[in-house]
């Protein structure tokens, strides 16, 4: 024995760094284990007082975070449709208002079209009148060119003398002998 330990003082503790380590992880394992065993004793006898009140209220809660998820889900899905019937909307009216612009040109075109069919109607008469009217005149004109030749023809006959109007009596007798004869 060591004379300089007194007899009070026990040897029970090392001061190693190993047992101090054994020690703590001993605690803490018997902690844990006291927790456990007082937690499944506290829930054995807590279970047999259960309201069945709380049980509906949780099911209510879950069914009101359902559902507040599915109309969460609903509104983004609305607001979704809006724009899309927002750009629809918009296309529309442009494609509207590209169609008014088509129509107003297309009736322009139409009245356009039908000035000039009256014009060329108009046009048209004038030409046929103006064509009767010349062919008129080409006819006019025939006649009084081979008038016209003809009587320089019987100036020149009778400039020469061939042609002769005095009037004989043996004429007319031949004129009238012709004329019953015939």
């Amino acid at each position: 024995m060591d004379i300089s330990r007194s007899p009070n003082d026990i040897d029970v503790i090392d001061d190693s760094p190993q047992t101090l380590l054994i020690l703590v992880v001993g605690a803490f394992v018997t902690g844990w284990l006291v927790a456990k065993v007082s937690a499944w004793i506290g829930a054995r006898f807590t279970t047999v007082d259960r309201d069945p009140r709380d049980d509906r209220i949780r099911s209510l809660e879950a069914e009101l975070r359902i559902a507040r998820s599915d109309k969460n889900k609903a509104d983004e899905a609305r607001d979704a449709k809006d724009r899309e019937i927002g750009e629809l909307n918009s296309r529309i009216d442009a494609q509207d208002a590209q169609l008014k612009m088509r129509q107003d040109e297309v009736e322009r075109l139409r009245a356009d079209l039908r000035e000039s069919v009256q014009k060329t109607h108009e046009l048209r008469e004038e030409l046929s009148d103006r064509a009767e009217e010349n062919l008129r005149s080409t006819v006019k004109l025939a006649q009084i060119e081979t008038e016209l030749s003809v009587a320089r023809a019987s100036s020149d006959l009778m400039s020469t003398g061939v042609l002769d109007y005095s009037v004989d009596d043996d004429d007319e007798d031949a004129a009238k002998a012709v004329k019953s004869g015939s």
